[in-house]
């Protein structure tokens, strides 16, 4: 059983908005840290939002501030992304992830969903 799973990936219009949901198994929201991060072809995975476990300290990408929000519902078991006013440069594959502690570092995430494609495209 994969530990997270993305969903809510598809093609928008620029301007348009989408909701990625991350469902997560056998780690607590309580716990651990979840991230969001992307990766467009040719180009580095980075990161674009992260939710503390405790708190729910929020981390945003310079890039998506003011576009993007990071939600959490600890009952479900799921993170959430609500994208809003979409770019064509917002297009890659969003990824899920969990980590131990707070940060927005990839390679300090040990737990990684498969992926969702979102496209900006008119």
């Amino acid at each position: 059983q994969e530990l997270l799973v993305e969903s809510g990936g598809g093609l928008v219009p620029p301007g348009g908005s989408l909701r990625l949901s991350c469902a997560v198994s056998k780690l607590s929201l309580d716990h651990f840290a979840i991230g969001w991060f992307r990766q467009a072809p040719g180009k580095e995975r980075e990161a674009v939002s992260c939710i503390s476990g405790s708190s729910g300290t929020t981390y945003y990408a310079d890039s998506v501030k003011g576009r993007f929000t990071i939600s959490k519902d600890n009952a479900k078991n799921a993170v959430y992304l609500q994208m809003t006013s979409l770019k064509p440069e917002d297009t890659a594959v969003y990824y899920c992830a969990a980590a131990v502690t707070f940060n927005w570092v990839p390679e300090e995430y040990d737990y990684w969903g498969q992926g969702t494609q979102v496209t900006v495209a008119s």
